[in-house]
């Protein structure tokens, strides 16, 4: 098994994120009974084995919606307060923590990265990706902006092809924990520190030039390690010490403690239409530290703690009275800041074509009203193994989807966000 098997969700399912903002809920669970049914009929199916909806508006806590136990039979219910892997939902977490060093001028969204990372003082372009290693000079440095917004011309290995795959490989640019079988391949690749990844990565060549084009990469992992030179202190104390503290977020982690096993969720596979365990919870490779806290896709998360900083975001940089950022700082990363002419490529139309979005700190940002739908300027992201969150900060709204099987195989987001404007118009 390669990190090849994770690229239809890492990019459907954050595409999904984007299309799932509901409007104005209820402000109970007891009140979303459609959205209920729809989570009891994945267990009852056999399709899920648990799941867990938080949805909030305004200044309200959320409702939780939930169905299923986090692992087999005898198992805890999956609660609110249950622990699931969310992957790329980390990339909006590591954008925010970049555009905090913004709001205090420590780093510019148009500095080149060299000025933290030298390494990528020279980089080079692919001539032709997909086929051959040949490269040709920059025009351009990477800069913040770029490996904000998937626009720096890095690769991932779940979508880099031929030779460079395999130097992504050869390389141990596998910035991501599967299972104990997977990891134990990967960490032998794998560079022991974040500062000894991001100097790798800087030898590998681009596929574009940077600022020309949208292509998810390990651009968010890059960014850790310029967090961590421009605050002065190891990625994971900043998250930590800036959001996670301050925002009462006590349930995310980069590695599980042992007093909190209990509450981590299985992570599954699909054996024809049988669920399988892919990383027990009991031995979950969550339940030891990574290589190096990995910026794209490193963390664990609850419903209730990912809603404390989607939350957060939606009342402007405050939750509780506890002010983490600027409102004006907000707004910035919930805006497009791609490059100008560049766009990320949405979920498909009903034509068949993806729509044009724009994309800020680590997450998609809506540039249209979707009718029924998510508003213009509505900013999420998902992750590898079905999660997915969003705010829409016209409605006023915000939402979170836990689940834990990588690959995913159905359309969870489209379904629950259909549900939960079935219930709001009730």
């Amino acid at each position: 098994m390669t990190s090849r098997l994770l690229l239809s969700l890492l990019l459907a399912g954050a595409a999904a994120s984007a299309q799932v903002a509901p409007p104005r809920p209820a402000p109970t669970a007891a009140r979303l009974p459609t959205t209920q049914a729809l989570l009891d009929g994945y267990v009852r199916d056999g399709k899920l084995a648990g799941i867990v909806v938080a949805v909030g508006a305004g200044d309200r806590p959320p409702a939780v919606v939930a169905a299923g136990r986090i692992g087999g039979p005898g198992s805890p219910a999956a609660t609110g307060d249950s622990l699931w892997r969310i992957y790329s939902m980390t990339k909006p977490i590591t954008g925010m923590a970049a555009m905090l060093l913004v709001e205090e001028g420590k780093i510019g969204l148009d500095d080149p990265v060299s000025k933290y990372i030298p390494a990528f003082a020279r980089m080079r372009v692919a001539t032709s990706p997909d086929t051959s290693l040949a490269s040709v000079p920059a025009t351009r440095p990477i800069t913040i902006r770029h490996l904000l917004t998937h626009t720096a011309g890095l690769s991932y290995s779940i979508t880099a092809k031929g030779p460079l795959l395999r130097e992504y490989e050869r390389l141990g640019i596998l910035p991501i924990a599967v299972n104990a079988t997977v990891e134990a391949k990967a960490r032998a690749a794998r560079p022991a520190t974040l500062a000894a990844f991001a100097d790798r990565v800087a030898t590998l060549p681009l596929v574009a030039q940077p600022g020309t084009k949208w292509a998810y990469s390990v651009s968010l992992d890059v960014l850790g390690r310029v967090i961590e030179v421009a605050s002065g202190m190891p990625f994971n104390r900043f998250l930590q010490t800036r959001f996670f503290t301050p925002l009462g977020m006590t349930s995310t982690f980069f590695t599980v403690p042992a007093a909190q096993a209990g509450r981590l969720a299985t992570n599954y596979s699909y054996l024809g239409d049988q669920l399988v365990p892919l990383d027990p919870a009991a031995t979950s490779v969550f339940l030891r530290p990574p290589s190096f806290p990995y910026g794209g896709a490193g963390l664990v998360s609850s419903a209730r703690d990912y809603d404390r900083f989607l939350h957060m975001l939606l009342n402007g940089g405050t939750l509780d009275g506890v002010r983490v950022m600027k409102p004006e700082t907000v707004r910035l990363g919930m805006s497009n800041l791609l490059p100008a002419g560049v766009f990320f490529p949405g979920a498909a139309t009903m034509g068949g074509k993806p729509e044009r979005e724009g994309y800020g700190a680590g997450g998609s940002v809506r540039l249209t009203d979707q009718p029924g739908g998510p508003s213009r300027g509505t900013y999420g992201w998902g992750g590898a193994a079905g999660t997915l969150a969003w705010v829409d900060p016209v409605r006023r709204v915000r939402g979170t989807i836990m689940v834990n099987t990588l690959p995913p195989r159905y359309p969870v987001g489209d379904e629950v966000g259909a549900a939960l404007l079935k219930d709001a118009t009730r």
